[in-house]
């Protein structure tokens, strides 16, 4: 953030290469830099232990406590018949509660000197579940005695009361980062400060290097607190200033002003609709078309709750283009979806998407799709049209923004789904327009103002939270399968019963389950996960219920490795009513529409995020008839996984789900891992939390671009930006 030479400096200099390759390979973590800004998680008080009690499954854990208890056990094993194989069990207490310790083999001979009743110290291991009580195997440990022990070291180390805890790794625990932060900490008085002295004055901020001293090295929690104030500070101004710089470039750039003729496609086209669009749609177009009526791009965000109606705003202002001599792109993020979204607005449309052809409106135009898998014919067909401009509207995969793809007069580029594309691909497609095209991005996964402000800082937003009429009601409930399989029988009665009446249902599970479905990966999770079985797979699932459950009925598959056209067919026949059950993965997610499909089971839904199984909800309950999502489930019921679940269960509303997954994630996933490796990731800012630190630093921001775009004045606040964004890529902040 503030690289300058002494924390340029790799930490195969400073701390040995051994430790450096840990620290690159696990954490991510290159120069004293980098180390720096790994802050602790969170601060045990020595004399207070850490509460067993709240020990979260399958995650490292570094914990303070005391020995209660030590017992070696001697047993026969298959290694050791003759009854010379040895247990050590140790139980520490906190005061809260209790945890066991178990060591093996020769690994107990060091333990069991060592760790006597009445011994405190530091653990650190991987909690899991053995005969139903928590414990650490093998844990790593660090003995806190005092003065006068050889472990002295380790306890001056720790400075004052407060023992930081670092973000650790089997390979590292939080003692070994500690020592580590110890040997580099004086490198941090050379840390140039990004803020300018004005705000930091302004606003009471400590100077960064005492900043980086009081989080690493507190004797106070008040230290702790003004670190903390200051170091999110720092997260979200240089964030906004990247994306305030990124709104100013565009702001300079030219467009061609785009207004829709007066009796053109679009009014011809809205002459057409059988219904009227909600407040919403007119409101959120208004914002569209006044943008697009300027001559500086367009970039706006547009946000929908599944089905509100975003593809029907987005043909409008795609009309409009047309109208006004331009050609509009849309893009998709998988071939499923561009074809979707080909059909339903080919449909949509009617007699206007055969502008030229026999029997077509006059004031009509070509709708052309564009996807890497068509034939050359068709291809060679789609591209002459785009390139005379008898298309003025093409819908595609990234296959649109390959070299060869020229454009007659590119006016607007619709982005659907942003989070799978790339800002390089984005402006990639936006190069093709003789002047930059008007942008619009939209997304159905609902993102709370501050995630927006900090993700899509470069964007304008608008949102779409009403629902058209006629959309019915999704029920959701919870299938407990382990802890009530019967459960789980009357779902697949249930969907039998929408299947009689006429409907479809879709299940969906995480994994494949053909042989290319790496089983690496199955065996690292069945380790990792304390034997827990891989995730169920889609082949296995559908073979289950045709021979069982749903035998009788139409049943077929589709997953992301089909072949493009076997992928089309199933989903046509899926949409044409012939198959009954589709078993799916999740590239059904975003943009399938079947309005007869009214049922859906997910399995294994404590797999995929809350947002995702909202997304796959937001596939039935597209007709008159209500919906049904029953999500599939072995998970106790007081884990925190089946609490998400039941959050997803009780609400419809995306906004409140997705603060409810951004409060369980960690922050830094939001930002999406693509943007600089782990060292742009969010540390100490959390955007829910921290929202009026988020909205006040866009304003400075926005007002220090204004002054100085080039920031001449303020070569620290340059320096960090080139340590978030490399200076080539600063245009391309990767969205999450």
């Amino acid at each position: 953030m503030d690289l300058v030479p002494a924390l340029e400096e790799p930490l195969k200099k400073v701390l040995g290469p051994a430790t450096a390759k840990v620290m690159a390979e696990h954490l991510g973590l290159h120069s004293v830099g980098d180390l720096l800004h790994h802050y602790p998680r969170r601060y045990e008080e020595r004399g207070q232990l850490t509460h067993l009690a709240d020990l979260p499954m399958d995650e490292h854990v570094t914990v303070v406590a005391q020995v209660a208890d030590a017992r070696l056990h001697t047993f026969a094993s298959a290694k050791a018949p003759r009854g010379k194989g040895q247990r050590l069990e140790v139980t520490i207490t906190d005061g809260s509660g209790r945890l066991q310790l178990v060591f093996f083999g020769n690994g107990v001979h060091k333990p069991h000197k060592e760790l006597l009743p009445g011994t405190r110290a530091l653990f650190a291991g991987k909690v899991s579940l053995f005969n139903r009580r928590l414990q650490l195997a093998h844990p790593a440990y660090e003995l806190l005695r005092g003065a006068d022990d050889e472990a002295a070291e380790t306890v001056e180390s720790w400075a004052g009361a407060l023992i930081p805890l670092y973000p650790a790794t089997a390979k590292l625990e939080s003692w070994k980062i500690g020592k580590a932060i110890q040997t580099v900490l004086p490198s941090a008085q050379e840390a140039i400060d990004p803020l300018p002295p004005a705000l930091r004055e302004g606003r009471g901020l400590l100077p960064l290097p005492e900043a980086l001293l009081k989080i690493h090295r507190p004797h106070t929690k008040a230290d702790i607190a003004d670190a903390h104030a200051r170091l999110k500070w720092d997260e979200a101004f240089v964030l906004q200033v990247a994306l305030a710089r990124r709104r100013h470039a565009d702001a300079q750039l030219p467009a061609v002003p785009r207004r829709p003729a007066p009796d053109g496609l679009l009014s011809a086209f809205d002459d057409r609709l059988p219904f009227t669009l909600t407040d919403g749609q007119q409101k959120v177009s208004k914002e569209i078309f006044d943008d697009l009526a300027t001559d500086h791009p367009m970039h706006r965000l547009l946000q929908g709750e599944v089905g509100s109606g975003k593809t029907m705003v987005a043909l409008r202002a795609m009309l409009a283009v047309v109208d006004a001599g331009g050609q509009a792109a849309m893009l998709a993020p998988t071939e499923v979806l561009a074809q979707q979204h080909h059909r339903s607005i080919v449909e949509m449309m009617g007699e206007l998407a055969e502008g030229g052809m026999l029997g077509g409106s006059e004031q009509g135009t070509k709708v052309v799709l564009l996807t890497g898998s068509m034939g050359t014919a068709a291809r060679r067909q789609a591209m002459l049209d785009l390139v005379t401009g008898e298309a003025g509207i093409v819908i595609g995969t990234h296959a649109l923004i390959e070299d060869k793809v020229q454009f007659h007069d590119l006016g607007l580029v619709v982005v659907d789904e942003q989070h799978r594309f790339g800002v390089e691909q984005r402006d990639a497609l936006r190069g093709k327009g003789k002047q930059p095209p008007h942008l619009l991005v939209m997304t159905a996964t609902p993102i709370p103002r501050t995630v927006a402000m900090t993700v899509f800082g470069d964007l304008e937003t608008s949102v779409l939270d009403q629902l058209p009429a006629g959309r019915s009601p999704i029920a959701s409930h919870v299938v407990p399968a382990a802890d009530k399989p019967h459960f789980l029988t009357r779902a697949w009665e249930r969907v039998r019963e929408e299947v009689e009446n006429g409907h479809q249902a879709y299940v969906v599970c995480p994994r494949i389950g053909d042989e290319e479905d790496d089983p690496r990966k199955a065996r690292k999770s069945a380790e990792d996960e304390a034997e827990k079985r891989p995730p169920l797979a889609v082949l296995d699932i559908a073979d289950q219920l045709v021979k069982g459950p749903l035998s009788g009925l139409r049943v077929e598959v589709l997953h992301g490795r089909m072949h493009p056209d076997d992928k089309d067919a199933v989903m046509r026949r899926f949409a044409a009513g012939e198959t009954h059950v589709l078993v799916a993965t999740t590239v059904i997610e975003v943009g399938v529409n079947v309005p007869n499909a009214t049922a859906m089971v997910i399995m294994d839904a404590d797999r995929f995020g809350v947002s995702q199984l909202h997304q796959l909800r937001g596939r039935v309950g597209r007709g008159s008839a209500p919906g049904l999502c029953l999500l599939v489930s072995e998970m106790p019921e007081a884990s925190p996984a089946r609490q998400r679940l039941n959050a997803v269960a009780s609400t419809l509303d995306g906004f409140e789900l997705s603060r409810i997954d951004l409060e369980q994630r960690r922050e830094g996933d939001v930002l999406g891992q693509a943007q600089s490796g782990a060292r742009t990731s969010l540390r100490v800012l959390a955007v829910i939390e921290d929202e009026e630190i988020i909205a006040e630093a866009r304003q400075e921001a926005t007002a220090v671009v204004e002054a100085d775009p080039e920031l001449t004045e303020l070569p620290g606040l340059r320096t960090a930006l080139d340590a978030l964004v490399d200076e080539e890529r600063e245009q391309y902040l990767e969205k999450g």
